[in-house]
């Protein structure tokens, strides 16, 4: 039993790590190339105003 929750903290931990890696990963790639900041910021900002419409017309 004690071997079975060895691994699953293993596995949790080697999740966790390959997590925050893509995501300094993900945040070097939008330094290196700000046009893909410029877009996913315009995206986000899009995103949220579909949200804000969509939102009102249930009220």
């Amino acid at each position: 039993m004690a071997i079975l929750r060895l691994l699953a903290a293993l596995l949790a931990f080697a999740g966790i790590l390959a997590g925050c890696l893509a995501v300094l990963l993900l945040i070097i790639v939008l330094l290196r190339f700000p046009l893909l900041l410029i877009a996913l910021l315009l995206a986000c900002w899009v995103f949220g105003r579909l949200l804000e419409i969509s939102g009102s017309s249930d009220s």
